[in-house]
């Protein structure tokens, strides 16, 4: 884990998110000076559905799922959150509770800013709203291809561009392919395609057989993006 930050890292954190981007340096060491730092296991609850949006939040490492609870009781992750990607903003500024719960996918670390101190700088600097309104729009679009998806698409497609999507975002190419830096299960895979752990354990075993992917110490690499890229789009 890495260790707490000083105010003035909190600023220059802050100063690489293009949300607060044009924010005059004075204003983002206030916000700096009321952000605290949270850590949290894998699994465990940031916020939960429903909670009053009393924060606005950073991932600074570790990854964060957004998920949704269905009425049959299984989790729907609509998004997983890298170092550098905000979560709750738009709850927080509009002061209505979070629309969907938030869970470390891993030893995660977040930075955290009160609602008001992020609803006073929007008021100042309405350039903010516009950033985030961007934010949301490429997280809709993803999140309407992914629904899309489970309507029409089998489930190994799905597993293959819900892999995809991930390692393109942040994977990095090495010996081996596109690799994950991070440790995604497969449940967490199972969660982001809609379907079950069982299935993605035996589509991705499958994969490794074909040498279409490698699996190091839980960490995946993509060895053949051409042959999943195939599978996501043709689900042959």
């Amino acid at each position: 884990m890495l260790p707490a930050m000083s105010t003035k890292d909190l600023a220059a954190f802050l100063r690489g998110s293009p949300i607060f981007a044009g924010i005059p340096a004075r204003e983002i060491e206030a916000l700096a000076g009321v952000a605290s730092e949270e850590t949290h296991r894998s699994r465990a609850s940031i916020f939960m559905e429903g909670d009053d949006a009393r924060w606005f939040y950073l991932v600074k490492s570790g990854h964060v799922k957004i998920l949704r609870h269905s009425r049959t009781g299984k989790d729907v992750v609509l998004e997983l959150l890298g170092p550098g990607e905000a979560f709750g903003g738009v709850a927080a500024i509009e002061r209505r509770p979070y629309p969907a719960s938030a869970q470390a996918a891993e030893a995660t670390v977040v930075l955290k800013i009160p609602a008001s101190a992020i609803a006073g700088l929007v008021e100042r600097h309405p350039n903010v709203i516009k950033e985030l309104a961007l934010m949301m729009g490429r997280r809709l679009r993803a999140a309407h291809d992914s629904v899309k998806a489970l309507a029409v698409d089998p489930v190994e497609a799905r597993l293959a561009a819900t892999l995809l999507r991930v390692a393109e975002r942040e994977g990095a190419r090495d010996a081996h392919g596109l690799t994950l830096p991070f440790h995604l299960t497969r449940q967490s895979l199972a969660d982001m395609a809609g379907t079950t752990v069982e299935s993605a354990i035996r589509v991705v075993s499958r994969w490794q057989r074909r040498d279409l992917v490698r699996d190091d110490d839980g960490r995946l690499s993509l060895i053949d993006v051409d042959a999943l890229r195939e599978i996501a789009e043709s689900g042959d």
